[in-house]
């Protein structure tokens, strides 16, 4: 019987480690057996995930997975949602003036029968108010974004107090052709509206500021 714990030279192989050995192209490093590197530290290496045979360290990322443009801020300002508010309010006063204009149409009409005439008035009713609202809400959208984007670039901050003010100033021009009382009333609902739209988007962090009560 042949012991296998010995190799050719007579050595052991447990515990032992050959000085040299001979590779392809010239001699290989030492020899290491699989005792000796079981109590070396891995120090600075993450278990190996025997699953996905890839470092597990990789697969959670701390920061952002997108790649941002040199001097780009995270989030996206007035001047890029401005679009966004000009176009969503117009569609939405669209909308709404279509739905109004129906119902006056509907209303006015109701005592002749259904026939062209009556469908030809309809139909203008709709447009008429479709078109009216829409030009109403995107000129009050074009004015607010206007406002905030100066305001924006001006203090060089984006805040709240943007929001506000470029409200305020969105009712007092809007209204401004009906006097210095029709300023202060467009003002005035400015002020609210864009009030209660700051306190609304910062709802969620004032409730979780706010002391809790037993």
């Amino acid at each position: 019987m042949f012991n296998m714990d010995k190799d050719p030279s007579g050595s052991s192989s447990t515990g032992s480690r050959s000085p040299g050995g001979f590779g392809l192209f010239g001699s290989a490093g030492p020899q290491y057996s699989n005792t000796e590197l079981a109590g070396v530290p891995l120090t600075g290496i993450s278990p190996i995930s025997p699953y996905l045979n890839v470092d597990p360290k990789y697969l959670l990322q701390d920061t952002d997975e997108f790649i941002l443009p040199t001097g780009a801020n995270k989030t996206r300002g007035r001047f890029e949602l401005a679009f966004f508010t000009i176009g969503g309010c117009c569609i939405t006063g669209a909308v709404f003036g279509a739905v109004n204009g129906l119902r006056m149409g509907l209303s006015d009409t109701r005592n002749l029968a259904w026939s062209k005439p009556r469908n030809v008035q309809i139909l203008n009713m709709v447009t008429r108010q479709g078109a009216t609202w829409a030009n109403t809400l995107g000129s009050v959208a074009l004015l607010y974004s206007a406002f905030g984007v100066i305001i924006e670039k001006a203090r060089g901050a984006e805040d709240d107090l943007n929001t506000i003010v470029a409200g305020t100033m969105t009712g007092v021009l809007y209204k401004s052709p009906g006097g210095l009382r029709g300023a202060a009333r467009g003002g005035l609902v400015g002020l609210t509206l864009s009030g209660l739209y700051a306190l609304y988007s910062n709802w969620d962090r004032l409730k979780g500021s706010s002391p809790t009560r037993y």
